[in-house]
């Protein structure tokens, strides 16, 4: 008798454990947009921005974050990387924005400078960012957006 008892409490847990993933698996995806990049203060061979992004959440629930990392690309090239371990919460049907400081190194700016045409500006450059949310009841958040942006004007003898 005890081992059919075992058998019928864990196909109960089975149970209860599906039916909480199927719960959580109806959420919808945060909104993460770009909504600016400022410059920073460098060091040596590195130019440092700060990438401001506009978090959404369209969800019944709160969602709390512990570190992002994002990659920005640039004309199809890795431009810049950064990491935060910044803490906080989303609540429900809000949004907040994350400021996340990104450097560039020498090298990705020259790989950048040489992929540009001469004629080409730095106003309307088509940009991809990739990144995680990290922490939280749910887990890591990946996150992904692209479109087109103008790059800050470097200061006179900063490249």
């Amino acid at each position: 008798m005890p081992r059919h008892l075992s058998r019928y409490l864990l196909l109960a847990l089975l149970l209860t454990g599906l039916s909480a993933c199927s719960v959580f698996s109806h959420r919808d995806p945060l909104n993460i947009n770009v909504v600016g990049i400022e410059p920073l203060s460098a060091q040596d061979l590195e130019i440092r921005f700060a990438v401001k992004l506009r978090l959404q959440n369209p969800n019944e629930t709160d969602i709390q974050y512990d570190g992002v990392a994002l990659n920005l690309d640039v004309n199809g090239r890795l431009l810049a990387s950064g990491v935060s371990d910044q803490k906080g919460t989303i609540t429900r049907f809000s949004e907040g924005v994350l400021t996340v400081p990104v450097t560039v190194s020498a090298f990705a700016a020259l790989r950048q400078a040489v992929g540009l045409s001469e004629k080409q500006s730095l106003d309307n450059v088509p940009y991809e960012l990739h990144g995680k949310l990290a922490g939280g009841l749910f887990g890591t958040l990946r996150f992904y957006d692209s479109g087109t942006l103008s790059l800050p004007q470097p200061a006179s003898g900063s490249w």
